[in-house]
């Protein structure tokens, strides 16, 4: 079973705010996310997602989502890209 890192952005205030996390199913969790059913970071707000990665070991998935969620600058450069298309 694949599982995927996946980043999702909103616009809230006038700012972008980005959520980093991993799942098996990425469509079901952005339906969750998108229906305030999601994480609590993520609530009452409608979320795309603008980065994704697949791997097949849920170990190896979960390294690298702790891994982006901390490299803001990575995490910056990503919301750029997207923005900026």
């Amino acid at each position: 079973m694949p599982y995927f890192v996946y980043m999702i952005l909103t616009k809230h205030n006038n700012k972008y705010i980005s959520y980093v996390g991993y799942t098996n199913n990425l469509e079901n969790r952005l339906k969750l996310h998108n229906t305030s059913k999601g994480a609590k970071f993520t609530k009452g707000k409608k979320w795309k997602i603008i980065y994704k990665k697949k791997y097949l070991v849920k170990s190896t998935a979960m390294k690298d989502e702790y891994k982006l969620k901390k490299d803001y600058k990575f995490r910056n450069n990503i919301k750029f890209n997207y923005l900026n298309k």
